[in-house]
């Protein structure tokens, strides 16, 4: 690839805008929240463990009901995470989360309705697809769910 003006142009243009949402009030929060947590010894091990539990739930998953062990690893996997959500350093980390991908969609729509309308742009928040410039999160049915895919 040939470097041109425009392409020098276009990469100083990204620089500045990755620059702008590294300096934005939510990637901070996000830092802040996520420093919380996992600077938490005992978090960070509960967290752990929850990701064990995940573990043993997907193994739980291939085979359903008919695991031997299914009632005890889904009720377990249940409670751990509620406890985990219920714990007020991880609340805010994912809400923290939810703001900056919020931000980040919003810049990729803005972009992507730059190139064209046409653009499909992929997002988590159904107020960003319900803009008309996205299919959604990939309904995967072909248009049934209305969104003219």
């Amino acid at each position: 690839m040939i470097m041109t003006y425009e392409w020098a142009t276009i990469m100083d243009q990204s620089d500045d805008l990755c620059n702008m949402i590294l300096s934005s009030e939510q990637f901070y929060r996000y830092l802040d929240a996520h420093s919380a947590v996992y600077t938490n010894s005992s978090l960070v091990r509960e967290i752990n463990d929850f990701a064990r539990l995940k573990d043993l739930y997907e193994e739980v998953q291939r085979f359903g009901k008919y695991h031997p062990d299914y009632s005890v690893v889904m009720k377990n996997i249940r409670v751990t995470k509620r406890k985990l959500d219920m714990v007020e350093e991880i609340a805010t980390l994912k809400v923290a989360e939810n703001d900056l991908q919020d931000l980040l969609d919003e810049v990729s729509l803005l972009i992507g309705k730059s190139v064209s309308e046409g653009v499909k742009v992929p997002v988590s928040n159904p107020f960003f697809a319900s803009s008309g410039s996205s299919c959604g999160s990939g309904c995967g049915t072909g248009g049934s769910c209305s969104c003219s895919a």
